[in-house]
Order: structure tokens, then sequence, then C-alpha cells
């Protein structure tokens, strides 16, 4: 992570888009996940749905923007910024 400390634990996020949305590729939390082409459409959508679930949040369709699922943190910081349950 950066200097930024998050709340939100990222484990259940991490396993998630590594074993289900990459097949098991690891990656870093800043690893980018969109525009490198890691994630499809489809997987931010999915990806959307398991953060919906996990964190105990609704996330808005105007919120589902790059800045905020463009890496492991990024989706972290967005968690965070919702107050959800981490």
């Amino acid at each position: 992570m950066t200097d930024l400390q998050l709340k939100c634990d990222l484990s259940p996020l991490r396993a998630y888009v590594q074993d289900t949305l990459l097949a098991g590729r690891t990656v870093a939390d800043t690893d980018e996940l969109l525009l490198s082409g890691m994630l499809d459409s489809l997987a931010v959508m999915s990806l959307v749905s398991f953060v919906e679930q996990t964190y105990a949040l609704k996330v808005p369709f105007e919120d589902v923007v790059i800045e905020n699922f463009e890496s492991l943190e990024a989706t972290g910081r967005y968690v965070d910024s919702r107050g959800a349950d981490a």
C-alpha cells in the first residue's frame, strides 16, 4: 500500500480478484486492473457485486468509474469512503 492506511481489509477482495477473476494470477494492491486489460467490463461488474456483498454497501451506477476500481487499493479507498463494514 501507499502512505494511506486503509481501514478496509483487502484480503477478501484480493482473493476474489486473483482466484475468481484472474484464474490464480497474483496481483499487487497497486496493479492497474482495468487499463491494463486484466479485467474486462463483465469482470468489473462481477467485482462491483462482490464489493457490495462483502463490504455491505450499495454501489450506485455513477460510482462505477475507473478511479474507484482501477486497483485493489483504489477499491479499498472507495469502500472506506463509503463507510462500509470492513
